[in-house]
């Protein structure tokens, strides 16, 4: 890996302890400082073959610290968010930052972007204590953040959100030919398809993910990049697109944070992993010794198994619950299946097959040109999501953010919002009913949160998701589509979902679940079906399903 050392950016001529203290006096020179830096070296991207993590791969004997954060303490109403936490990151490394949904990971990188106040503790920024009192304190020192959820304003082009407050200008104008060019010329580095006059709400979810990479990297003086679950969103060649851009990038010197749950992914794109649990520092490991096993056993402070199913739960006799014929829309090509009681039915397929455009037609939020849909062998017309409740149809969005959660009400709030009608005393809501119903579905899938009362919004991603399930097991549906049930949870609330899911499956309701997680679908579904391109393109027990023939049927642009 002697290419890698020699591109690793040479020590500064002066010495970390006489370079002023970039706080928000010494913000400007600092990033003229960094700009300077950047002026000489440019980011030049070449294809590398994905290969694991070599051993010793981030030993450079020349590396700078550019982060070190000791003892950062973090409070909130009722919360210890963040007791004692510590990180430490490298030029050209990147560090994996791992702990289960409320482990205080997210905490961590929003005090380091300026987006919380630190309540304790020191952050060193190449040798010097900082503070950051602002986001905008942290661009100029070169630190970027790509947050978990996704953070685009709708109704603007792609590049308007890429440069929004830095944008080109010509004379009193903005100048967008240029605006458009910039944002050209990064998606080429980074192998994108993207148009940059495109309107973001146009776009696919996995598709503004990436957006919002190039956004972070779109800052010429970046020196340290954080990735809140980046690839939660991304099919298996956009990942691969992501981090052979990651390689590149680390050779500038550049350091990275990877936040992910991912733990496949740890030994194909990172240096060392901090473990966080509880709001804590745990340990650091280095990735080429380390053994997932181990690094979940940190996280979770226990072992976790998890086996794909070999036969189907679900009895063959079993009566069909919901059954759709010939549905068809602008993204839906003529898809029919059944579900049975007790059974879970796994969506398979790649990003733009059709799997979440047919549950929203089964769900009322989109339009249907033509199919039948049948509830307990009886035709019924579902014309809006309120007529799926009605029919007992719940649908857990894969989007959570927009579609899933108010998330500026409480936890009770959210959970109650479907059954309104049970809780009414007269012509008000019963609170106190209201408040014991929301506690007790928070207790039941341990969702963490100071108090039911608490705002949903200001929960971790994994917390959220659990109170989206819990409405929908207040209301009681009999069948539950869960679209991407486990996207940025962690592998302990996981195995508490899969759990919940078979659960509910065993006491009688009908699951769809659509994943692009292969072991996920393998470990809970009893059977499998597989778009491409809106066209159904196989059915399989899950007895004969395989990674190999799900993505045989994935990527079948043909039917039959």
């Amino acid at each position: 890996m002697e290419t890698v050392r020699k591109e690793c950016r040479p020590r500064r001529q002066g010495s970390a302890a006489s370079r002023p203290v970039p706080g928000r006096e010494g913000l400007r020179p600092a990033r003229k400082q960094f700009c300077a830096l950047q002026t000489a070296k440019r980011f030049v991207f070449h294809r590398q073959e994905d290969t694991p993590q070599e051993k010793g791969e981030c030993e450079r004997k020349m590396a700078e610290t550019i982060l070190r954060m000791t003892g950062i303490q973090k409070y909130f109403p009722g919360v210890h968010a963040l007791d004692n936490a510590q990180l430490e990151v490298r030029e050209g490394e990147v560090m994996a930052l791992v702990g289960e949904n409320g482990a205080g990971k997210s905490t961590l990188m929003k005090v380091l972007t300026g987006i919380y106040p630190s309540d304790g503790g020191t952050i060193e920024y190449f040798g010097k204590q900082v503070e950051i009192h602002s986001p905008r304190d942290a661009q100029s020192l070169g630190i970027c953040i790509v947050h978990q959820e996704l953070n685009l304003m709708q109704h603007l082009t792609v590049a308007e959100n890429i440069y929004i407050g830095r944008e080109p200008m010509k004379g009193l104008f903005v100048d967008k030919a240029k605006q458009n060019a910039m944002t050209q010329e990064l998606f080429d580095k980074l192998h994108l398809e993207l148009d940059p006059k495109a309107v973001v709400k146009t776009l696919s979810v996995a598709k503004q993910q990436m957006v919002e990479i190039t956004k972070a990297l779109s800052h010429e003086n970046t020196k340290l990049l954080i990735l809140d679950e980046p690839s939660a969103v991304l099919t298996d060649t956009e990942i691969d697109d992501l981090f052979v851009f990651i390689r590149q990038l680390k050779k500038t010197g550049v350091g990275i944070v990877y936040i992910s749950h991912r733990m496949d992914e740890l030994k194909r794109i990172t240096d060392r992993i901090t473990v966080m649990r509880d709001g804590q520092y745990v340990a650091t490991l280095d990735t080429p010794t380390a053994e997932i096993s181990e690094v979940i056993r940190l996280m979770v402070g226990r072992t976790i198994y998890e086996e794909p199913k070999t036969k189907s739960m679900c009895p063959p006799d079993a009566p069909v619950v919901l059954e759709a014929e010939h549905l068809n829309s602008l993204d839906v090509k003529d898809v029919s299946f059944k579900l049975r009681k007790g059974e879970i039915l796994g969506f398979a397929g790649l990003v733009g097959a059709g799997r979440t455009e047919t549950m929203r037609l089964i769900c009322g939020a989109d339009p249907m040109d033509s199919g039948t849909i049948r509830i307990n062998g009886k035709d019924v017309k579902i014309h809006s999501p309120k007529d799926a409740v009605h029919y007992g149809i719940g649908y857990l969005s894969e989007d959570r953010k927009r579609y899933g959660l108010c998330l500026n009400l409480s936890v009770t709030d959210n959970t109650v919002l479907p059954s309104l009608e049970q809780l009414f005393k007269g012509p008000f809501v019963h609170d106190r009913k209201a408040h014991q119903l929301a506690q007790e579905h928070a207790e039941q899938i341990r969702t963490k949160t100071p108090s039911v009362r608490a705002r949903v919004g200001s929960l971790s991603g994994g917390n959220q998701q659990k109170v989206v399930i819990s409405k929908w097991l207040l209301r009681d549906c009999d069948v539950l589509i869960f679209d991407e049930p486990t996207r940025g949870i962690d592998v302990g609330a996981k195995s508490e979902i899969y759990k919940l899911m078979t659960q509910l499956a065993e006491e009688g309701k009908s699951i769809i679940m659509i994943s692009s997680d292969m072991p996920e679908l393998l470990r809970l579904s009893d059977r499998v079906i597989v778009m491409c391109e809106g066209h159904v393109t196989g059915e399989l027990d899950i007895s004969e399903a395989t990674q190999e023939t799900i993505m045989t049927y994935a990527t079948k642009r043909e039917v039959g």
